[in-house]
């Protein structure tokens, strides 16, 4: 049985887009903005100022004019205050009484049309604080999150880290803070989204009411990245009991048509314990406690992720085998077992989704930041549709040596530093053997 799952969108005169997703059967209720701002919209200048500027839009309101008043009065009507910044997008969203969802709105207007920037150094020294997590005691970069993607994207911004370099957080201003919100907080650059059992009609009159001052503004807009020119590999030493590692393949966009079969390729690999990256590695030859695979995608680029961590001798092993798997599922095709449980498994994902009012407001109205999202039926249809070759072919195009980004932190050998390069840049095996063949 298919949910079902009542989705409407209105637009304001001010181009901000409503959308609603009214589903009587659930208790609670979900509203979020999401906005296209993000660390690859940035200068190097300005890198890390959306997530400073989210930090500071929790500092008050004029009718809520501290941050506690702001966050007494959104915890009053049920729920949390909730923020995130990313590479493309940021969100604000609040979890919500049934009841409540007209004055979540209006707080959430308020916060995005008439912020205060209380206490702004106050806050600088918690981002600061948040940003000593990444570096060791002599100020080196540790996040192997943040180091793969600058190696992977060079100097395109998508490279760049989401909270900034510290010498940026000291000196933003309040007048940065205002500059940032006129220039990425127009009304076309946020979606709106309430989720739950709400009216459209009602959810649109509020919006209105709260966001229909808002400045129109412009799209945010940035270039696509480069083609990869890898293999590429970086250590950083870094003292402790492991070294963690990620291997990162320059992936399909979410606009591909292939995109979905990369996401089967994701769950062939992780997606429990019975996948090959579990199984094989941890499960069967012991070279690390836990593994695992995402995808970091955009409308544009994106990369499918493999990372673990193992004792300092066994790295090179590691990343060895990680690399014969995906070459493996470039020179053979997937069992048909393989590919059943991983539909089975999407669907019950998409089934949960139904029930959560915050999944599917990031479904309907996070995807309507790039493009109409896709409904139900057509996401279950596109996986559906994907076979064996399919995914034997794009693994081929995706786990290419050249699309690949190695980073490892720990204590390595001289020696194992150079078994794992040569395992990163060595060729894929089925190129070395056609060569020989030749």
């Amino acid at each position: 049985m298919v949910p079902s799952i009542s989705h409407a969108k209105t637009v304001l005169a001010n181009g901000l887009r409503v959308v609603s997703l009214e589903l009587p059967h659930l208790h609670t209720a979900s509203v979020v903005v999401y906005a296209k701002v993000g660390s690859r919209y940035e200068t190097a200048a300005d890198n890390g100022l959306s997530h400073f500027l989210e930090h500071m839009l929790f500092r008050g309101t004029a009718s809520h004019p501290s941050s506690y008043q702001l966050n007494f009065a959104i915890e009053s009507l049920g729920g949390t205050l909730y923020a995130e910044t990313g590479r493309d997008y940021s969100l604000y969203q609040i979890a919500l009484a049934a009841g409540q969802v007209g004055a979540g709105i209006q707080l959430l207007g308020e916060i995005f049309t008439d912020p205060q920037f209380m206490q702004i150094d106050l806050e600088r020294e918690m981002i600061l604080e948040e940003i000593l997590e990444d570096f060791d005691e002599d100020g080196q970069l540790i996040n192997v999150d943040d180091l793969t993607r600058r190696l992977a994207f060079a100097d395109h911004a998508l490279g760049a880290s989401i909270t900034g370099p510290v010498a940026n957080v000291e000196r933003f201003t309040v007048a940065d803070c205002r500059r940032h919100l006129a220039r990425f907080y127009g009304a076309r650059n946020l979606v709106l989204c309430a989720s739950g059992p709400v009216n459209p009609s009602e959810v649109h009159a509020h919006a209105e009411k709260a966001f229909g001052k808002l400045h129109p503004g412009e799209p945010a807009q940035s270039p696509t990245p480069a083609e990869p020119d890898g293999p590429r590999y970086q250590h950083v030493h870094h003292a402790g009991t492991q070294t963690a590692v990620q291997l990162a393949f320059r992936g399909i966009p979410e606009t591909h048509p292939d995109f979905p079969v990369q996401q089967t390729i994701l769950r062939v690999l992780d997606d429990g314990m019975s996948t090959r990256l579990h199984y094989r590695l941890c499960d069967q030859q012991g070279l690390a406690y836990s593994v695992g695979a995402g995808l970091d995608t955009f409308h544009d680029s994106g990369l499918l992720v493999l990372d673990g961590a193992s004792a300092h001798a066994k790295l090179p092993r590691l990343v060895t085998e990680m690399r014969k798997l995906c070459d493996e599922l470039a020179e053979t095709e997937a069992t048909p077992a393989e590919l059943g449980k991983a539909l089975v498994r999407y669907q019950c994902d998409l089934d949960a989704a139904c029930d959560d009012p915050d999944a599917l407001a990031g479904w309907f109205g996070g995807g309507e930041l790039f493009g109409p999202p896709l409904s139900y039926q057509a996401k279950l249809a596109r996986m559906q549709a994907v076979t064996a070759a399919d995914v034997r072919r794009v693994a081929g195009e995706v786990f290419r040596p050249e699309r690949l980004t190695v980073v490892s932190v720990g204590v390595l050998s001289a020696k194992a530093e150079r078994d794992v390069r040569a395992a990163v840049e060595g060729p894929r095996p089925q190129l070395a053997k056609a060569s020989r063949r030749a």
